[in-house]
């Protein structure tokens, strides 16, 4: 077959959730099927090493597609332009987006639809994109592939997705994620915590994100509690932030509470095994990687009861609601406190996470990719 892929989330040093799930999968697809030809098709200078063996070839297409009337130029004339001179079999979109104009099959990957239960959240004008594009996009796609049983129900039960259509690949956590030895724990908390023990949130930091009950969960623990336990947020601030950037601030714990930021691969692996426990009360999440790399670094799990946290954690986790801060900090004191719940949790986590692999993905991905060339 001839796979031209739609690659643009693959850039160098800055790989977030979807860049992860096109680097596993299209890896582990490259290396599995020799004899296909696979076209990367990026929207800026890319990196060799994202050239998985030599039956990949990549193109840069112009423009930089990150704004919406630019993935509008982008997928409907450059991108259509290279398929009808290609002629490929199939176009493989892992980020969602199809090229409407053109006439080879197409195949995308649903990452969520947040944006139509969360639109407050999206930024007006990328909200209006999704939602005139989205369905579009469905009805184009000879074949879905979603990361969850949540969000192909979701696809259901919004657009009337059909049943036959979607397949369900997940995501997987990478392999350099591992528990720590303990001299290596003392050396990471030492580093961002004075030595002290602590809570982990990792993700870009918004509002559908709910680090807003993080933070009033921590503040009702510690009142009620008193410890040194503190609290990491190791993400990025994306957008509406100043509320919450404010409320940290006249935190009466403030001063323990840390921001590193967006960082490095390794280093994310190192805060993260050396957590008490990991903190994702997310509102929506078509997935949720972090809960998957807690779980294979032995680190344990309080999560919201929305939509696909329930299904990933199963019974590795214990639950809260999304405005129960009380309940939060209850938990989150259990955990600081009680080894007999953490070590009953991580041993459920080893079993839940050895479920969930990128090889599994990849599979799931090609057969998807099978399927919508025999239509």
């Amino acid at each position: 077959m001839k796979i031209v892929v739609n690659a643009r989330f693959l850039i160098r040093d800055k790989l977030e959730g979807i860049g992860w799930f096109s680097h596993e999968v299209l890896r582990r697809m490259v290396e599995a099927n020799p004899e296909d030809e696979f076209i990367f098709l990026f929207d800026r200078p890319f990196d060799a090493s994202f050239i998985y063996g030599p039956n990949v070839r990549g193109v840069k297409l112009f423009p930089p597609a990150r704004h919406p009337f630019l993935w509008y130029l982008w997928f409907e004339f450059a991108v259509r332009r290279f398929l009808k001179r290609e002629n490929p079999d199939v176009f493989f979109s892992p980020d969602g987006y199809l090229s409407l104009s053109a006439t080879c099959s197409q195949v995308m990957v649903c990452h969520d639809i947040a944006f139509m239960h969360y639109p407050q959240y999206v930024p007006k004008l990328v909200n209006k994109y999704y939602r005139h594009f989205m369905p579009k996009f469905l009805a184009r796609a000879q074949k879905i592939i979603t990361v969850s049983e949540f969000v192909k129900d979701d696809l259901k039960a919004v657009y009337n997705t059909k049943e036959e259509q979607v397949f369900v690949a997940n995501n997987a956590a990478r392999e350099v994620f591992k528990p720590l030895e303990p001299s290596v724990v003392e050396r990471v908390r030492e580093t961002y915590t004075a030595g002290k023990p602590y809570m982990l949130y990792v993700g870009a930091i918004h509002p559908r994100k709910n680090v807003s009950l993080i933070l009033q969960g921590f503040e009702y623990m510690k009142s009620k509690y008193p410890s040194d336990l503190k609290l990491v947020l190791l993400g990025r601030m994306a957008w509406q932030t100043d509320d919450f950037e404010r409320k940290i601030k006249e935190s009466p714990v403030s001063k323990d509470i840390v921001l590193p930021g967006y960082c490095t691969s390794e280093t994310l692996v190192e805060i993260t095994a050396a957590a008490k426990a990991m903190i994702y009360v997310s509102k929506s999440e078509g997935f949720g990687i972090p809960l998957l790399e807690a779980m294979r670094c032995d680190v344990p799990l309080v999560i919201s009861d929305q939509t696909s946290l329930p299904e990933v954690a199963g019974d590795a986790a214990l639950v809260v609601g999304i405005n129960d801060y009380e309940d939060l900090g209850e938990k989150m004191h259990a955990l600081n406190t009680s080894e007999e719940l953490r070590e009953g949790l991580i041993k459920k986590g080893r079993n839940r996470v050895s479920y969930y692999t990128w090889d599994r993905a990849a599979s799931v991905c090609y057969d998807a990719i099978k399927a919508a060339t025999t239509i």
